[in-house]
């Protein structure tokens, strides 16, 4: 298992060399960020982008992410081009060392919060999902920029691309999804990189919009549609864990072989669908962290770990969800159930 670190480059108030210093942390997850979605990647700026990381001691084997062009998702002609761009940048990324790729497939809004900075207990604040407020809101006149809103579109560029999925159901998000995946999965085969795809957050449909990628039976039907070892999930605990009916173990035993990142994070279910994300240790929230983690060691994970999204403490500001230092608490959390895990299997 290999400890990672998401960093957001040269615009992240958090450096490298703050990377370095957590314990037993050997690599950077992080992305192309000045190149807009479906286009090619420059190999100057992957190659940069290595060497910056190579030079702070640190690996640069996981991206996060290549995001997925609408128009794939909507199924539109032009798909046809952003597919053989996206999988150029796989070529591209496998020449400099990349091994993972880690992407979702959720139209039109990433991963959605109500609130960037929900006061805890403690006086820490953390990202926070209620589901009334989120669903009182009109995604074309609300002023709110929820987490994971995609401020590339402006409104009129919105409500075009909403109208367009209202046409669309689940089915035809799946059908998208498999040709989108029969066509690079080959690529990625070639190149030698595991494709990661993330689940939906929270995994419920939201705005009318379908979501696909969200229990136990939607991940067997996705494994399935390509069946490749390349063809694999990013198992984020604090995603599926929002919603009580999905069994992380359960998901992580159906994908053995084919996790090859793991997002560590935990999250307090505060009623069914509500939830507030927490500190990484298991009696923090609403997760076994370990029970987890020795399932999939138990299965043989050997991949790709990183502290998913952390509080805002001790007076830190920034980046919500991605401050250093509950991250960093995280990240040595994770490195003692490692070792815990590793030298209880050598016992027996």
């Amino acid at each position: 298992m290999k400890l990672t670190f998401r960093w957001y480059g040269k615009d992240d108030k958090i450096t490298l060399n703050d990377i370095r210093q957590i314990p037993m942390v050997s690599g950077i997850v992080s992305a192309i960020y000045d190149t807009p979605v479906g286009k090619i990647w420059s190999q100057e700026s992957i190659a940069a982008l290595v060497e910056k990381c190579k030079v702070n001691g640190l690996e640069c084997e996981v991206i996060e992410s290549v995001p997925v062009h609408e128009d794939i998702k909507l199924g539109k002609p032009t798909a046809t081009e952003y597919i053989e761009n996206y999988k150029e940048n796989i070529r591209r990324l496998a020449k400099f060392g990349v091994k993972c790729i880690c992407y979702n497939f959720m139209p039109v809004f990433d991963w959605l919060r109500s609130e960037l900075a929900h006061k805890n207990p403690d006086g820490s604040n953390s990202l926070a999902y209620h589901h009334d407020s989120v669903l009182s809101m009109n995604p074309l006149t609300s002023d709110l920029n929820l987490p994971g809103w995609d401020s590339s579109y402006d409104k009129n560029g919105l409500k075009t691309l909403l109208n367009e999925y209202s046409a669309k159901n689940e089915e035809d998000l799946w059908q998208n999804l498999t040709r989108f995946l029969e066509e690079i999965i080959p690529a990625a085969e070639e190149c030698d990189v595991k494709m990661a795809i993330h689940p939906d957050d929270p995994p419920w449909g939201i705005f009318g919009l379908p979501r696909i990628i969200t229990n136990y039976e939607n991940y067997k039907r996705f494994l399935s549609t390509v069946d490749s070892p390349y063809n694999g999930i990013t198992l984020c605990t604090g995603s599926l864990g929002a919603s009580a009916t999905n069994d992380i173990i359960a998901i992580a035993h159906l994908a053995k072989g084919r996790i090859p990142f793991l997002h560590l994070r935990n999250i307090k279910r505060t009623d069914k669908f509500d939830f507030v994300e927490t500190a990484h240790p298991s009696a923090c929230g609403s997760l076994d962290m370990y029970a987890i983690l020795k399932a999939m060691a138990d299965d043989g994970f050997d991949g790709y770990i990183r502290p998913d999204h952390g509080r805002m403490i001790w007076g830190e500001s920034g980046r919500f969800g991605y401050g250093l230092y509950d991250r960093a608490l995280g990240a040595t959390y994770i490195a003692g159930l490692i070792e815990a895990i590793e030298k209880s299997d050598r016992r027996k």
